[in-house]
């Protein structure tokens, strides 16, 4: 052996061995809210004089191993007074903080800028986050306060327009989210169409969006991740908060059951509007109701329980001829246990459930269909030094679909009850990330999930000629459905199709001076469900379905790169993100796709491709009477559905014309500009001010080319899909936020918030439909819009 390359070795083993041999100790604890015990998920924990830190999990925990020594350790998260204290550290140390809100008076700290370096030497990019009282803040119609309309005010993130459901992730698709409630999978997110969300901001505590780099325990959905955790409940004092608003009013209530070890959470909401109708003489009916709740239990100091549970449910009738019923019901067993100081696990044991129910009195029958869940997730985190982190687990989630069932809802109707064949599935993975600072400049996040997808066995399941449930003909350049050759009958207990697929995911961050720094994500996802719909925005009826062996999982590439900076010293924030999506099979429809009551939707699906890229900037203000943010997006979302080339020799050409002739076209949800700008003024101890703008370029749609006649009577004639857009959307809102001087001898704290949406009263287009003109006999395009200028009071109060 050389003799340089000896005394190299030599020289690697003497370090490693200074390494083992040096003391080191570990600080451990919970950081909670000192009013109320409620663990605080995401508090910065940076050691002074060694440049580093961590932030506490989704339940408050944290863990450091340092050297044998001395530090200044600082303890900070936003709106609350930071702790600073030095401590020996010369034995395993386990210390709980408890943070005070900045609103009390108590002694001065003096905050150095260490805090905020910690997020720019992170690897994890991509990556949004917002408080309650942000929430709160955010002015939205009618006054309600909503996470989901809170996000669209954030870079890369649009939806289809007012009153639509769900949202989109840099030109991803509604159904491309994963949103999570305390861990539980929600598949409708909406109220009353989506006029609101199913999220009480009263018992939210932390809301976080991952739009890519998304960390390995995630999987499932291809565009982003949505977690929201509810508060845990009061373990101190019992606390009543709600609010009164024009259409809806909320309550919650929290306290303890057991001081310092148990607490309990219970929070309801309802509409009450349709209450009004009658006095104009209209019987028709739209209001909804939902119910949180949550009871937590200290058993010593290595273990917690929770459970949590939400159930909400909508009711849109006209006449009580049409009823339509639909919502979500979740619920999560969660036991947190501390084997050591060092390592943290979490085992959850979940439940999901999306009904959707109809019920049309005229013709004489009632509709249901949803999607179950039952999931088994098991998490573990293992801090093993200040410089290495591992997050692993395993996760089993059996899924039924039930695509519809029909039956008579009299004995005078002459429906048939029939029950649409019900699909199973079993979707199992186990995943590894790593949390790596490589040097005090270089940090990086990489991660493995291995996912596997069963599609079980049914009791009806078609066959088709050349296992092609699709045909297309070339004569008329047409795609017709199939007509099945046999029906087999495979049973719950047998496969149809298997899938197994690596996710790797690595993130990178590289810190130059401890203000700016340069990050770059790849992520690979996998999804197996899909969720039916031909429609710009999913309505309730939209069903789910799973992968299987005509319809392909959907797999996602995204590349990521970006520059982060904080500016005089985090009061100011600067990120800039450009990103690449690439998605392969993403399910597009043929011309005239029923996807209702359709027991064999596999015969109007064909498997295409996706992508979308752009660039996104984001400029905070952080601190000082005025806050807010300027964000922005330049973004393009494509399909595309070729021709198939299905390798059979039928004598004649079978050259497919796919979609739009095979060429690529803009998605539902392709919004090349994106801003939005929103302020947040406390002018006084009394008011606040807040203000939100929001432009953005025309929904695709598509309109008549031109038109024929048949007997009589007038077709449109449509192009390409797609082609053309709708208006470009722009409105201002505005509210203001009165707190009465508080007395001290009453315990109420109460504030009005008014709020006007849509100021300048701007009527911006749901959609243009075409009808002809009775008088001219001409068409005409006749523009639709959901709101006008909207004022509301809401008054909230807590005690």
């Amino acid at each position: 052996m050389p003799k340089h390359l000896l005394a190299l070795l030599l020289a690697l083993f003497g370090h490693f061995y200074v390494l083992i041999a040096q003391e080191k100790y570990t600080l451990s604890g919970t950081v909670s809210e000192a009013t109320s015990n409620e663990t605080l998920i995401g508090v910065t924990i940076a050691v002074t004089e060694l440049r580093t830190g961590t932030t506490t999990n989704e339940y408050g925990f944290y863990s450091l191993t340092l050297p044998k020594g001395e530090y200044r350790i600082t303890v900070s998260y936003l709106g609350f007074q930071d702790i600073v204290e030095t401590i020996n550290l010369n034995k395993n140390l386990k210390k709980d903080f408890n943070l005070a809100e900045e609103a009390e008076e108590l002694e001065e700290v003096v905050v150095t800028d260490d805090a905020e370096r910690l997020d720019i030497r992170k690897p994890q990019m991509s990556v949004n986050t917002l408080a309650a009282q942000t929430i709160k803040q955010i002015p939205v119609v009618l006054g309600e306060a909503d996470v989901i309309k809170s996000l669209l005010l954030l870079p890369g993130v649009t939806n289809a327009g007012e009153a639509s459901s769900g949202f989109n992730v840099r030109g991803g698709a509604t159904d491309q989210n994963l949103i999570l409630l305390d861990e539980a999978t929600v598949f409708n997110s909406s109220h009353l169409f989506g006029f609101f969300s199913v999220f009480n901001p009263d018992a939210i505590k932390d809301v976080k969006l991952f739009k890519g780099g998304i960390p390995a325990r995630y999987g499932g959905r291809v565009s982003s991740v949505l977690e929201i955790f509810q508060k845990e409940g009061n373990s101190k004092d019992f606390k009543v908060n709600g609010g009164i608003g024009a259409v809806a009013s909320r309550l919650l209530l929290e306290g303890p059951i057991k001081d310092e070890r148990t607490a309990f959470l219970v929070g309801g909401r309802a509409s009450y509007a349709h209450l009004f109708l009658p006095l104009f003489d209209v019987n028709n009916k739209a209001y909804f109701y939902d119910l949180n709740a949550k009871i937590n239990h200290k058993i010593n100091e290595n273990n917690n329980i929770f459970l949590s549970g939400y159930f909400g449910r909508d009711l849109f009738s006209v006449n009580d001829k049409f009823v339509n019923t639909y919502g979500n019901a979740v619920g999560n067993f969660r036991w947190n246990h501390l084997f050591s100081e060092k390592l943290f696990s979490n085992l959850s044991l979940i439940y999901s459930d999306y009904y959707y129910g109809l019920e049309l009195d005229f013709v004489g029958f009632e509709w249901d269909s949803g999607i179950q869940n039952f999931n088994l997730k098991y998490d573990l985190k293992h801090y093993l030094n200040d410089k290495l982190q591992l997050n692993y687990g395993i996760q089993n989630t059996y899924y039924v679909f039930n695509p519809g069932k029909i039956k008579p809802n009299s004995p005078s109707s002459g429906i048939v009850e029939e029950q649409l064949t019900k699909k199973y599935a079993n979707e199992n993975a186990i995943y590894l990330d790593v949390e790596h600072d490589l040097t005090e400049k270089l940090s990086v996040e990489y991660g493995l999930r291995v996912s596997q997808f069963n599609r079980l066995g049914q009791d009806e399941f078609y066959v088709y000629e050349d296992n092609n449930p699709v045909i297309f003909d070339p004569f008329t350049l047409v795609y017709r459905e199939a007509q099945p050759i046999d029906t087999i009958n495979p049973g719950r207990g047998g496969t149809l199709k298997k899938y197994l697929n690596l996710e790797p995911r690595v993130s990178a961050s590289y810190n130059f001076n401890g203000k700016s720094s340069v990050k770059a994500s790849y992520t690979r996802l996998a999804q197996y469900l899909h969720l039916l719909s031909n429609t710009s925005s999913p309505t309730p009826l939209d069903v789910w379905t799973p992968s299987g062996p005509f319809v392909k999982p959907q797999l996602l590439d995204q590349y990521a790169v970006g520059y982060f900076r904080n500016i005089k010293n985090g009061r100011y924030s600067f990120e800039t993100e450009v990103y690449y999506k690439d998605i392969q099979n993403r399910i597009d429809y043929i011309d005239g796709a029923n996807l209702i009551a359709n027991n064999a939707i596999e015969q109007v699906i064909l498997n295409g491709m996706a992508r979308a890229f752009g660039i996104e900037f984001l400029l905070r203000k952080n601190e000082g009477r005025f806050t807010g943010w300027l964000a922005y997006t330049l973004s393009r979302s494509e399909q595309r559905t070729p021709g198939r080339d299905l390798g059979l020799d039928t004598g004649r050409s079978d050259l497919e014309t796919g979609i739009n002739l095979g060429e690529w076209y803009s998605t539902p949800y392709d919004k090349t500009h994106d801003l939005a700008l929103f302020g947040s003024f406390d002018l006084n101890e009394k008011w606040n001010f807040n203000a939100n703008f929001i432009f953005q370029t025309g929904q695709p749609t598509n309109y008549p080319i031109g038109q024929f006649e048949i007997e009589g009577v007038v077709v449109p004639y449509y192009g390409p899909r797609n082609k053309v857009r709708l208006p470009d959307y722009h409105r201002l809102d505005l509210s203001a936020t009165l707190t009465p001087k508080r007395n001290q001898r009453k315990k109420v704290q109460s504030e009005w918030v008014f709020s006007l949406y849509n100021v300048y009263n701007r009527k911006n287009a749901a959609s243009i439909n075409f009808r002809e003109n009775e008088d001219t006999g001409r068409r005409e395009a006749l523009r639709t819009s959901i709101f006008g200028i909207i004022p509301s009071v809401t008054y909230n109060f807590k005690f």
